[in-house]
């Protein structure tokens, strides 16, 4: 009977040693509810304001506080030329009127060099490739290829004029790049209507062959014929200068002078 009664009080001890060890075995994990458990810090990425536009602009347009609005942008992600508020805070007073240099999409940055800001001359020079000049063209719906030309394009310059009774067309400048349509008005036109019918376009060629094209203006009617996108960056075409046909560029000892890839080279002709 003893030996039975022993063996009762082990086992209740080891189930009572059992249960305190599984006690301070839980506060352990657990930890003392009255001990503040320490928080995870997370660090806030810096933030600034970086000024935007809220909906697509062309080139050209003009800048109006409608169209600009701060916007957050992390700090440490800031590209060169963007207007950051805490650095410039009456940026869109100060840029109220400035022009638009390349086509934007809404919520894109302002950057400095997308922009024209007043007093840094005007909008079209900043287009002008270096060497090259700007020379503005009367042409009409139908000379202009019912008014499909667009700034960008590339054309070719058709001269038409009337020699000894006949009418004969001369390509005068071949991929030629038109910088602006219609932006001028001819000034000296009073009829509405056929005011209307005008267009402008201004074209980006080399000094000499804006002599020519201003000397064969009023020699005859110009056209202007739309080139294929497709031959863009075609070699064969130098596609980054005009070219002055050689019927145009005859010097007064008989030679041609002809222009290729904007290098100006004499051929001797003939008689």
């Amino acid at each position: 009977m003893n030996r039975n009664k022993n063996k009762i009080i082990a086992i209740g001890a080891a189930s009572v040693v059992a249960l305190f060890a599984a006690v301070l075995a839980r506060d352990f994990v657990a930890g003392d509810p009255k001990t503040p458990q320490p928080v995870a810090q997370v660090e806030r990425q810096a933030m600034v304001h970086v000024l935007t536009v809220v909906t697509d602009l062309p080139m050209g347009a003009r800048l109006k506080p409608d169209v600009l609005r701060w916007k957050e942008w992390p700090e440490d992600t800031l590209l060169p030329g963007m207007i950051v508020r805490e650095h410039e805070e009456n940026a869109i007073e100060n840029l109220t009127d400035a022009r638009v240099r390349v086509p934007m999409v809404a919520n894109e940055p302002v950057l400095d060099n997308k922009i024209l800001r007043k007093g840094q001359g005007g909008l079209l020079s900043t287009l002008l490739r270096k060497g090259m000049r700007a020379i503005a063209v009367k042409v009409t719906v139908e000379s202009g290829a019912g008014g499909f030309i667009m700034p960008n394009d590339r054309v070719d310059v058709l001269l038409t004029r009337r020699i000894d009774e006949q009418t004969i067309s001369h390509i005068v400048l071949e991929n030629v790049r038109v910088l602006a349509i219609n932006q001028t008005s001819a000034a000296d036109k009073t009829d509405k209507a056929a005011e209307a019918q005008l267009r402008t376009a201004t074209l980006e060629v080399l000094p000499e062959q804006a002599k020519v094209l201003a000397r064969v203006q009023n020699e005859g009617e110009l056209t202007l014929i739309l080139r294929s996108l497709a031959e863009v960056g075609e070699s064969d075409l130098a596609d980054d200068v005009p070219r002055l046909s050689p019927v145009f560029a005859k010097s007064r000892s008989g030679n041609i002078r002809l222009f290729r890839y904007g290098k100006l080279g004499v051929q001797a002709v003939q008689n």
